[in-house]
């Protein structure tokens, strides 16, 4: 372990405690009476926090449940407080939060519930000569019991379990401890005091190591959540931040790695079976080294020798064979079977398993790589690389060194083949480099090299790994890469050991890229070598008949022999075969029982006539196989016709149906489709993708009612556009409208058809897609000025909106708001195309009346937002030269003001500026003539109203003509709360049942004829009850609606009474005329009111309601 300092910072004041924010990226410290946040990455201070008038001796981020002088809860509203015998100095929560750990200053630790209740007393030795200064419960999730540790100051180190009972022996310390924390998983303690540093402990209290020392005493220290870094805060306001370095300690032979975990414990890993065994050494170990049944562990204080029980290969049992007590400094660590090898800088060590040092080695420069290569007991050899470039070989029987080589760089890693005749080594470049041991010559050199391996099995393979790629070379072949994280350690057979960050793993890698390589240069011994230790049956069989084809029969009987086939006839018949003899070889495969191979082999031969001797028996299934392969053949040799009827015939229709198609016989394709049954859906289904594919759409329509396919009959109709036959299928099976009517309405739309693509939307229920086509019309509609036509498509954007409210429920509301909203646009751009029209055509289509009647609805409508398109330039101006023209000279004045404020395009400037000046030699008052006239009140309104389109005095609002826009004489009433739509319909229907009596009194004399009125008659009253409704408290600045009963409704005409029959969730809107003579129509489909004789020219003219455009001969509404 190796503690490295990543920052340091020192302020005036002590620093007593230190905390983590959750995710590590910041740090709290307490420092005298002011908090500081540093940034955990960099050591940078974010910021001071003040507040605190006295020194702050404790920090933490907030949890659940608190302890300061009492115990706090969210569940409580008060603090309850609890005494204890003697002054508190520490406290720490278990894990689950429902038990308080409490040390005190005369040595007992308290253990109490949440609410405060002490279930345990834990009395130490040395009682209050051993206060308690700090405790704090293991974090760790997977330990089974709550283990607490304490420091006192006693100075000892103590583990407890929740019940009180101590966990082993108080360990010693040589100092005062101030702080103990464990890491965030519980791994290790830290501990620091009145020894000015940090130790390292394992949770079982086994001292590691030290963190760092310093100049004063350490007050707190603490761990990074999860991570390997570690605060330390000291007395004269000094903070550390260090970072913990875990060396790997391990060590590797053949097939056993060992390792160290938890710093104290060994793990050995029997790497072909995944066994693993723990040796639990209680200390820190330092070294590790392992060969074949021995096992060296360095501890601090002595090195302990251990051996199998057994020397089966498979056995784990380790037992203690000899300690050597003894302090030992050493690099590197290598046993042998009755030796241990010590390495320390330059020189080597031998010495036996009692201690007695027997023979030293010392060497021209450091070592470098030390391995052990195999031997007699006591007499192994080892393998030596050095800085300086040299190779040695040692036995540590002989106290001579043997140089293997030299070469010019430093040696990184060393490798010796399993025939000792080559070496391989990696050099601090990244470079092996494999030589001839006996020559001395390089006898080749890869890039990118961390680590070597020879295979133990094969002389000529060895592997290295190194840029995130394993590299596997035989003999001088190129090498075969596969990619790979870690570091190559040993190769035995197919097996790679490979050790990546702490974890060892065994590869399997087949050798099949080796052995193909071996292949290609017609080495076929050396192939069978390499494929004995690993490749798939398919690599074996390729192996055998290459070396059949090259004439080398001995590696070809040995691999039959390998996968267990003897018969000598067999082999005979392979041989006769692949000389050309295949009559002879024929008969030999008869003879072995292997007619098959003789079928196979006529086969791939295209030899059918002798093939059809060696079918079994008339077997059917060998026959329809016989021909298949036979129109194979008739295929690859370009002769489809053949092969269709060979295929027919084999009862292989899918192939037969591909040739046919692929070659357009369309007579073919129908004979087959017509000969197949219904329930050969695959070939039937192919034959009509070749009938589509060929535009015969006709069969393709007979074979998909043949299999009964109806969603791809539908499908083959929308493709092909033929959308009667597409809508009769649709009329008959519903459950297919949408397959129909979408790709329709989209047909519709790409073909510039997208009022019918809407309807076709619609009709199938994509309410979504008709709305945004309907969008995309009124959008175009009114960038183009066509606003006739915008208007009619906002009408049917409201009716669609209206439609959906009336499906979905959930959208009732949002709806009905687009409804209105859309409403009202539709009657703006229907005005305005008139205002257009006035102002960009060179002659007016219009009355003056009716271009101010649209000039004054528009200019009272667009109070807020000005729609898209729409002009208020050209509004104003067209209601400034109609005001002039018809005497409102007041308004005129108004327009023209209004059009001073702004943008006026060029051709419009001269004539406002003209009309700005002439209009002030008006009179400053408006034509009586003009002025509208509200019907409910009799009020006469001004042309300039500030509440828009309704009555200054009553708030009714007005009804307007939609062709001339004048007021009409209509007023608006509700029915009262209990009376239904029909029963109000039947009501108005009736006859009124007094008629009003004629006042005139008719007197006739012999000369002369008189009409009196006499004003006495009055049986009945001269008073309309609906006009008795219209009255209206004066002056209210709320509208009053005119609301009727049974009896007004009784006494209507229904000739007086228009109703705009919307459909649900709208209620219905009924009209009174107050003037029946003068007649009103309203269109049954748009509900616009318009004087009869306009209405009557307009449709004449177009046909069709100038509105909604419904045609007169169209009887829905």
């Amino acid at each position: 372990m190796r503690a490295v300092l990543t920052w340091r910072d020192k302020v005036e004041q002590s620093i007593y405690d230190l905390a983590f924010k959750p995710d590590g990226t910041q740090l709290i410290l307490a420092a005298g009476n002011r908090l500081l946040v540093y940034d955990t990455s960099d050591g940078t201070l974010l910021q001071p926090l003040k507040g605190h008038k006295d020194t702050v001796y404790c920090v933490a981020y907030a949890k659940d449940v608190f302890c300061t002088e009492g115990l706090w809860s969210p569940e409580q509203k008060s603090v309850s407080k609890h005494k204890s015998s003697s002054k508190i100095t520490c406290c720490s929560w278990t894990n689950d939060g429902q038990y308080l750990a409490l040390g005190m200053f005369n040595g007992i630790i308290s253990i109490r519930n949440k609410n405060g209740e002490e279930k345990v007393k834990i009395e130490r030795p040395g009682g209050s000569l051993s206060p308690i200064w700090s405790i704090c419960w293991n974090p760790s999730r997977e330990e089974h019991n709550d283990i607490l540790a304490v420091a006192d100051w006693g100075q000892k180190l103590s583990f407890y379990q929740l019940s009180g009972k101590q966990i082993g022996k108080d360990r010693s310390l040589d100092f005062d401890p101030c702080c103990i924390s464990y890491f965030s998983k519980g791994e290790y303690i830290l501990l620091g005091g009145s020894d000015k540093q940090v130790s390292l402990f394992t949770k079982d209290g086994v001292q590691l190591g030290t963190v760092g020392e310093h100049n004063s005493w350490v007050w707190t220290c603490k761990a990074k959540p999860d991570s390997n870094y570690v605060v330390v805060g000291c007395q004269d306001g000094t903070i550390s931040f260090y970072q913990l370095i875990f060396s790997t300690v391990h060590g590797l032979y053949k097939d056993r790695y060992a390792y160290r975990d938890n710093m104290t414990d060994v793990i050995v890993q029997h790497l072909i079976t995944e066994q693993k065994v723990r040796i639990k050494c209680k200390e820190l170990v330092k070294k590790i080294a392992i060969y074949k049944n021995r096992l060296a562990v360095q501890l601090p204080e002595k090195i302990v020798i251990y051996e199998l029980y057994s020397d089966d290969s498979s056995d784990m049992h380790y037992r203690v064979k000899e300690k050597i007590v003894r302090k030992f400094e050493c690099n590197l660590l290598v046993v042998c079977a009755n030796h241990i090898i010590l390495c320390q800088e330059k020189r080597l060590q031998c010495l036996s398993f009692s201690g007695v040092k027997e023979r030293e080695w010392q060497m021209e420069s450091l070592i470098r790589y030390i391995k052990v290569i195999g031997g007699p007991p006591g007499r192994e050899g080892l393998l030596v690389g050095l800085k300086n470039g040299q190779i040695l070989k040692i036995f540590v029987d002989n106290l001579f060194a043997i140089v293997l080589l030299k070469q010019a760089t430093a040696v990184r890693c060393l490798d010796m083949s399993a025939s000792r005749n080559k070496l391989a080594v990696v050099d601090e470049n990244d470079m092996c480099l494999v030589y001839d041991i006996h020559t001395k010559e390089l006898l080749f050199q890869e890039p990118n090299a961390n680590s070597v391996a020879w295979n133990t099995q094969c002389e000529d393979m060895l592997c290295f790994s190194g840029g995130g790629y394993l590299n596997i070379k035989a003999s001088t072949f190129p090498v075969h890469q596969q990619k790979l994280q870690g570091f190559v350690v040993g190769y035995n057979g197919s097996k790679i050991f490979c050790l990546h960050v702490f974890s060892m793993s065994a590869v399997e890698v087949p050798q099949s890229a080796p052995m193909y390589q071996y292949l290609d240069r017609k080495m076929f011994r050396e192939a069978y070598q390499i494929a004995c230790l690993g490749v798939t049956d398919t690599d074996w069989r390729e192996l055998a008949m290459e070396a059949l084809e090259g004439l080398e029969f001995e590696t070809a009987k040995k691999e039959r022999k390998k996968r267990g086939e003897t018969n000598n006839d067999l082999f005979l018949a392979d041989v006769f075969s692949y000389q050309g003899k295949f009559h002879e070889a024929a008969k030999l495969y008869k003879r072995s029982g292997h007619e098959s191979l003789a079928l196979d082999m006529y086969t791939d031969l295209r030899m059918f006539e002798y093939a059809k001797d060696f079918l079994g028996s008339g077997d059917p299934k060998e026959t329809r196989m016989l021909i298949t392969k036979q129109a194979d053949w008739a295929r690859n040799i370009n002769e489809p016709k053949a092969a269709v009827e060979m295929y027919i015939s084999a009862g292989e229709h899918s192939k037969a149906i591909e040739i046919s198609g692929d070659h357009g016989w369309v007579d073919t394709l129908i004979d087959i489709a017509r000969k197949l049954d219904k329930a050969e859906r695959e070939p039937l289904l192919m034959c009509a993708h070749y009938f589509k594919k060929l535009d015969n759409p006709g069969y393709a329509a007979e074979t998909y009612l043949k299999i009964g396919d109806l969603k791809s009959l539908v499908q083959l109709h929308v493709e092909t556009q033929r959308w009667d036959e597409a809508f009769a299928l649709g009329e008959k099976y519903p459950e297919f409208k949408d397959d129909i009517y979408v790709p329709y309405a989209q047909w519709l739309a790409e073909n510039d058809r997208f009022e019918e693509a809407q309807k076709a939307f619609h009709k199938a229920g994509r309410q979504g897609e008709a709305v945004r086509v309907l969008e995309q019309l009124t959008h175009n509609a009114v960038v183009e000025s066509r606003f006739n036509d915008a208007a009619y498509y906002y009408w049917m954007l409201s009716m669609q909106c209206l439609d959906i409210a009336q499906e979905d429920f959930s959208q009732k509301d949002v709806m009905l708001g687009k409804f209105h909203h859309f409403q009202h646009l539709a009657e703006l751009y229907h005005g305005y195309h008139a205002i257009h029209r006035y102002t960009e055509e060179p002659f007016s289509f219009h009355l003056p009346e009716t271009l101010f009647n649209i000039s004054r609805f528009l200019l009272h409508s667009l109070t807020k937002d000005t729609p898209l398109g729409i002009s208020k330039v050209n509004t104003l101006f067209t209601l400034a030269k109609q005001s002039k023209a018809l005497g409102a000279y007041k308004l005129a004045r108004h327009a023209y003001d209004k059009l001073q404020g702004l943008q006026i395009p060029t051709r419009f400037q001269k004539s406002i500026e003209l009309g700005s000046l002439t209009i002030r030699s008006k009179p400053f008052h408006d034509s009586e003539e003009l002025v509208p006239l509200c019907y409910r009140c009799s009020t006469n309104n001004p042309l300039l109203n500030n509440l828009g389109n309704v009555c200054i005095n009553c708030r009714q609002p007005f009804v307007f003509s939609a062709s001339s826009y004048e007021v009409l004489h209509l007023v608006e009433f509700y029915l009262e709360e209990g009376i239904t739509d029909e029963e109000a319909v039947s009501l108005i229907d009736l006859e009124p049942r007094h008629k009003r009596e004629n006042k005139w009194q008719e007197i006739r004399s012999n000369d002369s004829q008189t009409l009196r009125l006499d004003e006495t008659v009055d049986p009945m009253g001269d008073d309309d009850p609906f006009t008795a409704k219209l009255s209206f408290e004066q002056g209210g600045s709320e509208f009053v609606p005119v609301v009727v009963n049974r009896s007004v409704l009784r006494s209507m005409s229904r000739r007086d009474v228009l109703i705009k029959r919307w459909p649900p969730p709208l209620q219905w809107q009924y009209f009174r005329s107050l003037l029946p003579d003068a007649s009103i129509t309203m269109c049954p489909s748009c509900f616009q009111m318009f004087h009869s004789e306009d209405y009557e020219l307009l449709v004449l003219q177009h046909t069709c309601c100038p509105y909604c455009r419904r045609r007169i001969d169209d009887s829905s509404p």
